[in-house]
């Protein structure tokens, strides 16, 4: 079953943290000096804050799926679109181990499906052993994201 992503990058960490586990009812399922994550089933969310983008704001938006397969179908559907995008396997990111795909949409906003593959207990690489950042994507999301700042993007 799929779950929608979105990462908001923070300028006041304890302050989001407070006001997004009054909004959604419940605290941070992960929370970390410089992240938070809620995986909510009621809206079935994967929300995420951070304090590393430059810029605060929508950082990305994605879909997180349980298997392989899924993310393979969706990486295949993003492919049909015909914009740009980006496999990154074994990404450490976000206090975690992923599988992902990253293509951006038409308006310039990154879009990241990923399979999670485990929990690490750091935020992510500077620098993955493919040479890209952490969070990498496509070469457009990469000029998005030095236009806007964002780490994840």
């Amino acid at each position: 079953m799929k779950r929608f992503h979105v990462h908001v990058s923070v300028d006041d960490l304890d302050a989001n943290v407070r006001f997004y586990s009054a909004m959604f009812g419940a605290p941070p399922a992960i929370l970390k000096p410089d992240y938070a994550k809620w995986m909510l089933d009621d809206p079935r969310v994967n929300f995420a804050i951070s304090s590393r983008g430059v810029k605060a704001g929508v950082d990305h938006l994605g879909v997180q799926v349980e298997s392989a397969s899924e993310l393979t179908a969706l990486r295949e559907q993003a492919a049909a679109a015909k914009f740009a995008g980006l496999d990154q396997a074994n990404a450490e990111c976000c206090y975690a181990r992923s599988d992902k795909y990253w293509t951006t949409d038409p308006q310039g906003i990154p879009w990241e499906t990923f399979h999670t593959l485990g929990s690490i207990p750091i935020y992510g690489k500077t620098e993955s052993t493919d040479g890209l950042a952490c969070c990498a994507s496509t070469p457009a999301v990469d000029a998005q994201a030095e236009k806007s700042g964002a780490c994840c993007a």
